[in-house]
């Protein structure tokens, strides 16, 4: 097998006909940050830009065939969750990657799409507590789900801490901002590492989660250490954001391919 073939990162998340988030996101997020997205389905939505108007999960079964079926094929640099839709297919991919305890594995917390809409058939805040934090090399919960998955905690820091005190070994809140700025915090080693602003954008975005843990996997699957991975996964998303469009009625999609239309651009002009 060649040296020169891009890392492999694969990926457990629901599907968007809009191609604004979930295993849509993933995909373009990876493979424009220079890796090979493997993306395993766990669920079929069906949302617009608006909102989601249902989901179904799929097959337990099937999402482990799927998975199987790459991990015995290709060296897996990289893993990352998103959607799992139930208790039993996150308990399935849990049980998977601890045959591959190497791989490190990124979990986009995700319950809900970010109009509020729910993404799982029952709250997971318990299982991903107790069966997959424990299994994750980074976790990037947004503001909300930080506060849901650590109830006891009453600030970002102690979320953080509490995710932490579950065996997650690195914990990126997102979300946290002020009137101008937002503010991104990176924990491990059970404390802060590092702080990372940006300008706050005007508008709403649908998928910026979704992009922002895919990037995060990227990195680790190139073999950058967590710090540096975050960090570049972070200005990705940012001009992700700062390009982005409106298709639809709703909300915003980050353009994550603005690097080649600028490319375009410059051999246009």
């Amino acid at each position: 097998m060649s040296s020169h073939n891009p890392p492999v990162v694969l990926v457990f998340a629901g599907s968007d006909p809009t191609g604004g988030a979930g295993v849509q996101a993933d995909i373009e997020a990876i493979v424009s940050l220079g890796c090979h997205a493997a993306p395993v389905i766990t669920a079929v939505t069906a949302q617009d830009t608006v909102g989601v108007k249902q989901f179904a999960s799929v097959d337990t079964e099937l999402v482990i065939a799927q998975a199987r079926a790459v991990l015995e094929d290709m060296p897996v640099a990289a893993a990352k969750t998103g959607m799992l839709g139930n208790k039993t297919i996150l308990s399935a991919v849990v049980s998977i990657l601890s045959d591959y305890p190497r791989i490190p594995l990124v979990v986009d917390p995700v319950q809900a799409a970010g109009t509020g809409d729910p993404l799982t058939e029952h709250s997971l805040d318990e299982a991903m507590r107790t069966v997959l934090l424990p299994r994750a090399t980074l976790a990037t919960p947004n503001t909300l789900e930080a506060q849901n998955l650590a109830p006891g905690a009453d600030t970002p820091d102690a979320c953080a801490q509490e995710l932490m005190s579950l065996g997650c070994e690195y914990v990126l809140t997102t979300g946290a901002h002020d009137t101008s700025k937002v503010i991104n915090r990176l924990y491990g080693h059970l404390r802060l590492l590092e702080t990372f602003e940006c300008e706050r954008l005007d508008h709403n975005y649908h998928g910026s989660g979704c992009t922002v843990a895919a990037a995060c996997s990227a990195g680790l699957a190139h073999g950058l250490d967590p710090v540096s991975a975050v960090a570049k996964a972070l200005d990705y998303t940012w001009q992700s954001l700062k390009q982005g469009y409106r298709p639809g009625m709703g909300q915003f999609l980050p353009d994550r391919l603005y690097w080649a239309r600028e490319y375009k651009r410059s051999h246009d002009d």
